[in-house]
């Protein structure tokens, strides 16, 4: 009896210690910007109802990426990519551009006081501010 609960609790650990760890994303301006968006102009930005602050995205191979639309937006990949194609082929919308690693967000958004990004908060640093979270 006592190795079917120590088997269990073996399994319980295992299950625990394998699940994928989610990031907490946190939004960022750069450090010298002086008017931070709200957040909820953050999201309209990404979704291409407003022109400013201007978005930078990763790259569609990001796990960050549609962590990010999920829990900011309330939207899927599939979703976001429906709108934005949308756009492009009627010619009112330019998606984001896009960047590859949070090194390369960090710079984009540090040398634009405009621009709006996103990172795992444990990424960020004094080039960055962040100004809310996307969980």
């Amino acid at each position: 009896m006592n190795n079917r609960i120590a088997l269990g609790l073996s399994a319980l650990v295992f299950a625990v210690l394998a699940a994928p760890a989610q990031a907490e994303i946190g939004i960022i301006v750069s450090a010298r910007s002086t008017q931070a968006p709200q957040v909820a102009q953050v999201c309209q930005a990404y979704l291409g109802k407003i022109k400013s602050p201007t978005p930078f995205t990763f790259n569609e191979k990001s796990p960050l990426r549609d962590e990010f639309f999920a829990k900011a937006c309330k939207k899927d990949a599939a979703q976001v990519q429906a709108m934005w194609g949308k756009m492009i082929f009627t010619g009112t919308g330019t998606p984001p551009a896009e960047v590859d690693s949070a090194a390369a967000m960090k710079k984009a958004v540090a040398a634009d006081p405009n621009a709006v990004g996103y990172i795992d908060k444990k990424d960020a640093d004094a080039s960055v501010k962040i100004i809310g979270t996307a969980n």
